[in-house]
C-alpha cells in the first residue's frame, strides 16, 4: 500500500503518532512508559514477520495493566520451529487481524511514550519493517533496553547477552506465561520496575536520559 505521494501527505493515523510528539517529557513521575514484546516467526526482521505483540504500561513507577494492547497478526509465513517456542499456530481459535491493522492498533496505544523491551534493537527492527512495508517513517519514540539498563545498575561495560530468563532468575521474578508478547511484556516491565529502584539507590537525581538508549 501507498499512504503518500508525497512527503507530508501522510494517513491520518500516522499524523496523530507524529502530533504526539509536540509534547516533551523528561519528568520522570509523569512519563508513560510503554513495554512490549513481539512473537516473530524468527530473528531475521528483514524476511521474518510478526506473529503477536503484547505491550503493558508503566507510569509513575507503577504497571498499569488496564493500560494494554495484545493483538494476533495473521500469518502470511510459517515456521513450524519456532512453534514449539511461541505456540502460535498458523490457523487456530484466537482472533488474527492483518499486519497493518496491527500497526495501526500499537502506533494508536504507544503514542509518544518512552518504548521498553528486552533486547529492544530487535522488537523495533521489527516494528520498523512493518512500517517500512507500509511506506511509513520508522519509530519516533525514545527507548530504553532492559538489558543494558541492567549493566547500568552494576556499572558492566562486557559485551555479554543477559537473557530475560537470567534476569529473571536472578531478581526472583516468577516466570508466568513465558515466550507469550503480553506474558514477555510484563515480566520485563516487573524487571524494568526492580531495575529503576537499583538505579535510583545509586543516583539520588536521575532524569530520563539516565535510562535510554540509542539504537
Amino acid at each position: 500500500m501507498n499512504w503518500f505521494k508525497s512527503r507530508h501527505n501522510y494517513p491520518e493515523f500516522y499524523k496523530v503518532y507524529r502530533e504526539a510528539f509536540k509534547q516533551k517529557h523528561d519528568d520522570l513521575k509523569t512519563v508513560r512508559f510503554v513495554v512490549f514484546d513481539t512473537e516473530t516467526t524468527g530473528l531475521n526482521p528483514k524476511s521474518d514477520r510478526i506473529l503477536s505483540i503484547g505491550t503493558v504500561a508503566v507510569k509513575a513507577f507503577q504497571i498499569h495493566i488496564s493500560d494494554s494492547l495484545e493483538c494476533y497478526l495473521k500469518q502470511e509465513q510459517f515456521n513450524k520451529e519456532t512453534v514449539e517456542i511461541h505456540g502460535l499456530l498458523k490457523e487456530g481459535t484466537l482472533t488474527k487481524i492483518e499486519e497493518s491493522d496491527a500497526i495501526i492498533k500499537f502506533l494508536n496505544h504507544i503514542k509518544n511514550s518512552v518504548l521498553i523491551a528486552h533486547h529492544i534493537a530487535f522488537d523495533v527492527a521489527m516494528i520498523n519493517e512493518a512500517l517500512k512495508r507500509m511506506d511509513l517513517p520508522k519509530l519516533k519514540n525514545k527507548v530504553i533496553d532492559t538489558g543494558q539498563l541492567y549493566k547500568k545498575t552494576k556499572y558492566l561495560k562486557d559485551e555479554k547477552y543477559y537473557s530475560l530468563d537470567e534476569l529473571c532468575e536472578t531478581f526472583n521474578i516468577k516466570m508466568q506465561d513465558r515466550h507469550t508478547a503480553s506474558g514477555d511484556a510484563f515480566l520485563t516491565a516487573v524487571l524494568f520496575l526492580k531495575l529503576s529502584a537499583l538505579l535510583r539507590q545509586k543516583k539520588k537525581r536521575l532524569k530520563l536520559k539516565d535510562f535510554l538508549n540509542w539504537i
